[in-house]
């Protein structure tokens, strides 16, 4: 957009430049020379390497925080986040599940280990990938010694696990002939396919008040932050083919497994930062609401708004996307309804973030601006990820939105001073060739002072940023560099004029025999306005004084200043074209730069005041 914004500026400037020259100088090779010079000197060359170096030192940076950044444009969208979506499991919670407890469908203690006994032939059994709570099974199953157990079965089949039912089954067979399927799953999906339970130690019907009374146990334990699946058999089955979804029905509850997932340590003040920083945090999890809100309040999310995966199924689009904006707690997703959610944000003008690590996070990682996940999670979640934390810690997320603030505000710098500056010098060129009756500067002066103006950029990269600037998130808004460029960039124009009316009346470079001397003047004013202009912009705030750059920036342009300076008085200077200037030059100098800088200063506090930014 930048070079696109300049190159149409550049078809009118040069031609006008061509034809001027040519008619009032009369060489129309040496104009057409010029123009060509011109037209180098306003393309943003350094562009793409000011770009890659900024993104390439950000992600330097993240990687000695254990931060491996894939996608480089991934750093400039985490400063330009302002909603960070994020699963519980293993992101806000410390992704070390623990069976807590296992008890029977009437709630009480499974005294003889029945319930653990099936909820882990469920999950031994099972060819897919073992979630975490699976793995905590077999954990706990291993501690107790009671690995033995599945010696005396032999798997039949099984009925994978989807994210619409919620549950998966395996259907084993004991040395006796005796086949049976086992279930588990979440609880209100398992009580669907339950026709009978086990209460008080004897089978009876599942009646809507036993229901009733099995969802109270369950939400019991959710409120303590634990998570519940309920485990269901049906024996005695003498079907022979291929077992499906259908014949998960009439199935007899057996009892509940209860997982304790707690809240990482750093979680709450990683939140409690991001919210200071501008991102506002919400969570989209597959598990019940009870237990996503537990975790929430734990970490300090607000749940007063949420809503569930089923809520969302049955609600007109409309209302949906008003939802959207205020709900913090989404529950019971499945993965396609996390992407419809993360693309509503983005349709509202969100840059979005989304934190997962489980195969059903894929598709969001995929669909959000910057997806975020770690070195453990499963592999199709890493290949859909821009950002792979290597540790699970949170707080890397905050130095991860700094570092793309502060990528996003050194790439703005130099956009903003390269469009404004090479506007100013359109204008400095077209009143230099229609009224002055030689060339102001020779091509090959041109070349040389974009080059050094080119060279003091190069730090840029290496420059911090305010910190008032890393307070909010930062986007692109193109709309705000043509006015930056259109107020902000004449003012050089204004001194280059300054320039030419002190070297035509002050020092006599009236006529072509005195434009060398002309030329030495403009040349150094031009290129010490053009290097000033970098510490100018660079902040809102009195440069120098209230804000200082880093010192390789200050270093690269002091030297360049000072090269500027010198040029003229050596042979290389001489054999270019330019002349040693008298000292009396130099107190026009100083107060020509000095009031740039002034009036510089003044127009940006009166264009912050009238459009509530800079950069």
């Amino acid at each position: 957009k930048v070079s696109l914004l300049l190159i149409r500026f550049m078809l009118v400037m040069v031609p006008f430049v061509f034809f001027i020259n040519g008619f009032t100088k009369g060489d129309w090779f040496e104009a057409f020379i010029f123009a060509i010079s011109v037209a180098v000197g306003l393309t943003p060359e350094m562009l793409p390497m000011i770009v890659t170096a900024n993104l390439s030192k950000g992600a330097l940076s993240m990687s000695k925080k254990k931060t491996i950044v894939k996608n480089l444009n991934a750093i400039q969208n985490f400063g330009a986040m302002n909603i960070l979506c994020t699963d519980k499991t293993g992101t806000l919670t410390c992704d070390k599940i623990v069976l807590e407890k296992y008890i029977n469908a009437d709630g009480s203690n499974d005294e003889s280990k029945r319930i653990l006994r099936h909820a882990y032939f469920n999950s031994y059994f099972q060819t897919g990938l073992k979630n975490l709570m699976d793995k905590a099974i077999l954990s706990h199953v291993k501690e107790l010694k009671l690995e033995h157990l599945k010696d005396a079965y032999t798997k039949v089949d099984e009925i994978p696990f989807d994210f619409i039912r919620r549950r998966m089954s395996v259907v084993i067979e004991d040395k006796q002939g005796k086949r049976q399927i086992i279930t588990k799953g979440a609880v209100e999906e398992m009580l669907s396919i339950c026709s009978h339970t086990e209460f008080n130690g004897e089978v009876q019907s599942l009646t809507d008040e036993l229901k009733v009374k099995a969802q109270k146990i369950s939400e019991e334990m959710n409120r303590k932050g634990m998570r519940v699946l309920a485990v269901a058999q049906k024996s005695y089955i003498e079907k022979v083919g291929n077992f499906s979804v259908s014949d998960e029905k009439e199935m007899v509850l057996i009892g509940f497994l209860a997982f304790l997932d707690p809240p990482k340590p750093s979680a709450a003040e990683a939140i409690k930062q991001l919210h200071e920083y501008g991102v506002e945090v919400k969570i989209l999890s597959g598990d019940n609401d009870i237990v996503v809100k537990a975790i929430g309040r734990q970490v300090g999310i607000d749940t007063s708004y949420s809503l569930t995966g089923p809520d969302i199924e049955n609600m007109d689009e409309t209302i949906l996307k008003e939802r959207v904006k205020t709900t913090t707690c989404f529950s019971k997703l499945t993965p396609l309804q996390k992407t419809q959610i993360i693309s509503i944000l983005q349709e509202q003008k969100n840059t979005v973030g989304f934190l997962g690590d489980g195969i059903n996070d894929a598709a969001a990682l995929r669909q959000s601006d910057i997806g975020i996940s770690v070195d453990s999670a499963v592999d199709i979640a890493k290949e859909s990820a821009d950002i792979i934390l290597l540790e699970k810690d949170l707080m890397v997320l905050e130095d991860g939105v700094l570092e793309g603030r502060k990528t996003f505000g050194n790439i703005n710098k130099y956009i903003k001073m390269t469009a404004s500056s090479n506007f100013g010098n359109m204008f400095s060129v077209m009143f230099a060739s229609a009224f002055l009756p030689f060339l102001p500067m020779m091509p090959i002066h041109l070349l040389i002072q974009n080059l050094l103006y080119d060279i003091s950029q190069t730090t840029i990269p290496f420059d911090r940023m305010d910190p008032e600037f890393l307070r909010k998130p930062r986007k692109w808004d193109a709309s705000d560099l043509k006015r930056f460029m259109i107020y902000i960039g004449p003012i050089s124009s204004i001194f280059d004029i300054v320039t030419y009316l002190v070297m035509w009346h002050v020092f006599g470079c009236n006529s072509p025999e005195h434009q060398s001397l002309f030329q030495s003047g403009w040349f150094i004013e031009g290129l010490l306005s053009q290097t000033l202009i970098v510490h100018m912009i660079r902040t809102r705030k009195i440069p120098f004084i209230q804000s200082r750059a880093t010192w390789p920036v200050i270093g690269m342009t002091t030297l360049v200043m000072v090269i500027g300076i010198v040029i003229p008085f050596t042979s290389f200077g001489a054999s270019i074209g330019l002349q040693a200037l008298p000292l009396s030059y130099f107190p026009w100098l100083v107060g020509i730069l000095l009031s740039y800088c002034v009036l510089t200063q003044l127009v940006k506090n009166w264009y912050i005041r009238k459009f509530s930014g800079w950069l």
